[in-house]
């Protein structure tokens, strides 16, 4: 502990915020269909989803040292470049979460750290292959392979049920969903709490607190637990929104197809140690089942403008997590400690603006039709 500084802490919090916005932006790949079908209520799915991310985060670290030990060099990465990622991938996170889009925490922490590492350490810093084989094929990949999952199990379950009452189908595939929508938080905490797991990991191991190769110790798994909790029971109801209404109008076995097949590809990637955006597979679920749904209508200007996040998200980041990298290069603790300040301030003027058009538990479900307009990069990057 002796080696745990004032940048190291400062890292370890942000971090742990970082972890905090990953949870109520994510809610909405677990809860969003239980939620629109009716087949939990908003307060009760997010508390069920907090809950289960906490236990999930206990299960695997494979994620984590993928991320410790695997996108970047350890021996040339400082406290400073990871604060200066993670500022870069919180500032994403708000901003997507006020457009309502389901942008991918996953790759807003990527690049934030990818574009910081590089202006702090070089090109040397990154191990770009790593990126190639961790990164963006399980992005491209895991999508496509949960939409099809996920349009097959919707085919057979309205198949084999279209001679059933509608009402059992219904009430049966309800009871289902909260089973399928309690392991995709599962496989959520599994997933994501790790990636938080493995920056402050990398940060302890940068700082030599711990030595090269080290997992994640207890406490940091514990930590990153509760943060991811907390912010998933604090529910992103304007994702929530997005994805339970916005992308196409579910039911009960389209939403249990959605979840299921989402929580299959999130937890064999875990135990793979891809660390894959969990918002792209629920997205890509979604889009296969109503797809799966004969006549289902599919909304796709919204799912276009949510292609839009994904293709922006991590050059996005990067941009933010450089410029913030430069100003904590060159300004030592002082720079650290102005770019934290620039930091809060911008996040606050973001939950500001969200109270003009509130969206929480009591209205998700109001409206069918989403608006949602994709962020660009330069307004993140001249904001910071």
């Amino acid at each position: 502990m002796d080696h745990i500084t004032f940048v190291v802490a400062v890292v370890i919090v942000t971090a742990l915020a970082f972890d905090f916005t990953n949870g109520f932006h994510d809610t909405a790949n677990a809860m969003a269909t239980s939620i629109a079908t009716g087949a939990l209520k908003p307060r009760t799915a997010v508390l069920i989803s907090g809950v289960l991310n906490v236990v999930g985060a206990f299960l695997s670290t494979e994620v984590a040292k993928t991320i410790s030990g695997g996108i970047v060099d350890d021996s040339l990465v400082s406290p400073g470049m990871i604060f200066a990622g993670l500022v870069g991938a919180i500032l994403w996170n708000l901003v997507t979460w006020l457009a309502g889009l389901p942008s991918s925490s996953s790759h807003a922490l990527f690049g934030g750290l990818i574009g910081a590492v590089w202006v702090g350490a070089g090109t040397d810093g990154v191990h770009f292959d790593k990126v190639v084989e961790k990164v963006l094929i399980p992005a491209v990949a895991s999508p496509v392979v949960a939409g099809i999952a996920a349009l097959i199990a919707t085919y057979l379950a309205y198949r084999i049920t279209h001679r059933a009452r509608e009402n059992t189908v219904t009430k049966g595939f309800r009871l289902g969903q909260i089973a399928s929508a309690s392991l995709v938080s599962l496989a959520h905490g599994t997933n994501d709490a790790q990636k938080t797991m493995g920056v402050i990991t990398l940060t302890l191991i940068s700082a030599g607190a711990l030595g090269h190769d080290a997992g994640p110790p207890a406490w940091v798994i514990a930590c990153a637990g509760l943060a991811i909790g907390l912010g998933t029971y604090l529910g992103g109801w304007r994702i929530i929104r997005t994805m339970g209404k916005g992308l196409t109008e579910i039911q009960s076995p389209q939403g249990f197809a959605a979840e299921t097949a989402s929580t299959t590809v999130i937890l064999t990637s875990a135990h793979l140690g891809f660390a894959l955006s969990t918002t792209q597979v629920a997205s890509g679920s979604i889009l296969g089942a109503g797809l799966g749904r004969r006549l289902a209508e599919v909304r796709w200007s919204v799912a276009g403008r949510m292609a839009a996040s994904w293709l922006i998200t991590l050059p996005a980041a990067a941009l933010v997590g450089g410029l913030a990298a430069s100003v904590v290069k060159h300004g030592g603790t002082a720079g650290t400690v102005v770019i934290a300040l620039v930091a809060v301030a911008l996040a606050a003027g973001i939950v500001a603006l969200s109270r003009r058009n509130p969206v929480s538990a009591h209205n998700v479900n109001d409206h069918h039709e989403v608006t949602v307009r994709a962020p660009v990069p330069t307004q993140v990057g001249s904001a910071a």
